[in-house]
């Protein structure tokens, strides 16, 4: 799998321009300029930049001695299902 350090690489290596992933994400193109540039972005919006390019968010926990665990609902836009019927 090949590293990519920041989103700006990970968008240039999916051959995509600020405004084209812009137009797809409905907002400015100065506004994902700014995204590139942040250290530290709500998992939403990390979550729709990176669905913007067709891609899919994953979030694992790694402890030593233990094996990596998925976590799921951290930045989702709706909420589970089941906390929708409380």
């Amino acid at each position: 799998m090949q590293d990519y350090l920041t989103l700006q690489e990970l968008r240039k290596a999916k051959q995509l321009t600020q405004t084209q992933l812009a137009e797809t994400l409905g907002i400015r193109q100065a506004t994902v300029a700014q995204m590139e540039k942040r250290t530290d972005l709500l998992l939403s919006t990390l979550r729709s930049y990176v669905e913007a390019m067709g891609g899919k968010l994953t979030l694992s926990v790694e402890f030593p001695g233990h094996p990596a665990v998925q976590l799921t609902g951290l930045g989702d836009t709706e909420e589970p299902a089941a906390d929708r019927t409380k």
